[in-house]
C-alpha cells in the first residue's frame, strides 16, 4: 500500500536521512509510511490527530494503554527505534523526521528504557495491580535473552524467516552492507546492535512437507536429510518471496542446481537445510565487515535450532562453535530478565549471566578448503537465483 510513497521517498533523496538519523532503510514494513497513509485516507484523522484524539503506538503500547486503563501511552526504545520516526543517536523521536512523514508529535508515546516500571496493571485485572517492568521488540529482546551484552556477541533466530543481532557497543554505526541498525535492550548505557533478516528459513522445510509432499511433518526433516552424507550437489536458494539481508533483491526466486538422475528426496532435504544456513552465513559476513570484528561464537534460539543437523552445518559453514541454550524461547525469556532486572529479582547482568544454560555446542569440523568451496558453489546459485523476475 504504502510501497510508493516509499519509491518517492527514496527518489526524493530521504534514504540517507533515514538511515544516518534511524538505522534503518525506508520500506513499507515500518511503521512512518503506513501512518502517513492512515492520516491522508482515513476520514477525519489528521484533524483528530492534531487535536489530540489520536494516539500512534506499535503493540507494546496498545497492550500497555490497555493494561493500565488509558493511563500511560507508552512504548519502549527498541520498538521506537522500528518506526522510522525515532533518532537513535539521542532517544528520542526525531523533528526532521516527523517533519519528512508530516506526522503531529501528539500521537506518539512516551519513550522508556526497555527494562524499567512502566506502571502498574489495573487491579481488576489480575486480581489487584502488577508492575510492568519491561517492553522490548521481539528480537532485541531474544539478543537480551541470549545474553549478548558485549561488543561481538551475537544470536540468530531460526523460525519461519531468520533474524540475526551482533552486539555492536555503544558506538553507533550504520551499515555499508545494507543492514539494519537497532537500538538493543540495556540496563545501562545505550548499545546499538546490527540486524540481517533471511525471509525464508523454516518456511523450506513447510514447502516440503506441503508443497512437495517429501515429509508429512516438519519433524521427519531431519531424518530425512541425515539419511544421506551430503547434498550430492545440490544446492537449494529459498528465495520464494525474494532475498533479504545482504542481497535485498525482490526479484530472486527460488532455484535448485545440481540435480541429477540420482538426486533423491533426501538430498533435496538436505540442501534445503543448508540453504538455511548457507544465508545465515551470508548475514554474518556482513555484520564481521560492518563491526569490523570477528564472531567467535553464534548463540542460537527459534524452533529450528533443535534441528542438530542443520546446527552442526552452521558451525562447519561459519568455522565458529554454535550454541544452543536450555530454553531455546529467548524472546520470553529476554523479557523475563529485563522485567526481573527492573523489579529487583535480580540485581545486575551477572546475574542473569549465571541463569543462561548451555544445552549443546555444535564445534567446527568441516576443513577451510571445502568450507570456501561450498561457500564458492552457493555463490554461484545465488547469483542465477537473482533478479530471475523482471523488474518491467
Amino acid at each position: 500500500r504504502t510501497a510508493v510513497d516509499c519509491d518517492s521517498l527514496r527518489a526524493a533523496g530521504y534514504n540517507d536521512l533515514v538511515q544516518r538519523k534511524t538505522g534503518l532503510l525506508i520500506d513499507a514494513y515500518f511503521c512512518a509510511t503506513k501512518l502517513r497513509w492512515l492520516l491522508a485516507n482515513v476520514p477525519g484523522a489528521r484533524q483528530r490527530a492534531e487535536a489530540g484524539e489520536l494516539a500512534f503506538g506499535t503493540i507494546d503500547s496498545w497492550l500497555i494503554w490497555k493494561l493500565t486503563g488509558g493511563r500511560l501511552h507508552a512504548t519502549d526504545v527498541t520498538n521506537a527505534s522500528r518506526t522510522m520516526l525515532l533518532n537513535i543517536v539521542n532517544g528520542q523521536w526525531d523533528d526532521e523526521l516527523l517533519d519528512v512523514f508530516d506526522i503531529p508529535r501528539s500521537m506518539l508515546p512516551e519513550v522508556m528504557p526497555s527494562s524499567h516500571i512502566f506502571a502498574t496493571t489495573q487491579p481488576e485485572l489480575f486480581g489487584g495491580p502488577i508492575k510492568i517492568g519491561g517492553a522490548a521488540g521481539d528480537q532485541q529482546s531474544a539478543l537480551f535473552g541470549q545474553n549478548c551484552t558485549s561488543v561481538g556477541m551475537a544470536k540468530n533466530t531460526y523460525g519461519t524467516g531468520c533474524f540475526a543481532l551482533m552486539n555492536i557497543g555503544e558506538k553507533y554505526r550504520t551499515s555499508n552492507c545494507r543492514l539494519l541498525t537497532t537500538l538493543a535492550c540495556t540496563v545501562g548505557p545505550r548499545q546499538y546492535a546490527l540486524e540481517g533478516s533471511v525471509f525464508i528459513a523454516g518456511a523450506v522445510v513447510q514447502w516440503l512437507r506441503d508443497g512437495l509432499g517429501i515429509v508429512k511433518s516438519s519433524s521427519e526433516i531431519e531424518a530425512l536429510a541425515g539419511s544421506v552424507a551430503d547434498s550430492d550437489g545440490v544446492y537449494l536458494v529459498p528465495a520464494f518471496a525474494g532475498l533479504g539481508a545482504p542481497h535485498w533483491d525482490s526479484y530472486a526466486r527460488g532455484t535448485m542446481l545440481g540435480i541429477t538422475r540420482g538426486t533423491t528426496a533426501a538430498h533435496i532435504a538436505r540442501a534445503a537445510l543448508e540453504g538455511i544456513a548457507f544465508q545465515v552465513a551470508d548475514v554474518l559476513d556482513a555484520m564481521k565487515s560492518d563491526a569490523e570484528n570477528e564472531i567467535t561464537e553464534l548463540r542460537v534460539d527459534g524452533g529450528a535450532s533443535r534441528n542438530d543437523l542443520l546446527m552442526q552445518f552452521q558451525a562447519d559453514i561459519l568455522g565458529v562453535p554454535v550454541i544452543r541454550p536450555r530454553i531455546v524461547e529467548t524472546t520470553a525469556l529476554g523479557a523475563a530478565y529485563l522485567a526481573g532486572l527492573s523489579s529487583g529479582f535480580w540485581n545486575d547482568l551477572r546475574d542473569i549471566e549465571s541463569v543462561w544454560q548451555t544445552e549443546k555446542i555444535f564445534q567446527p569440523q568441516m576443513s577451510a578448503d571445502e568450507v570456501a568451496g561450498r561457500r564458492a558453489r552457493w555463490n554461484e546459485a545465488l547469483r542465477r537465483a537473482k533478479q530471475w523476475i523482471d523488474p518491467a
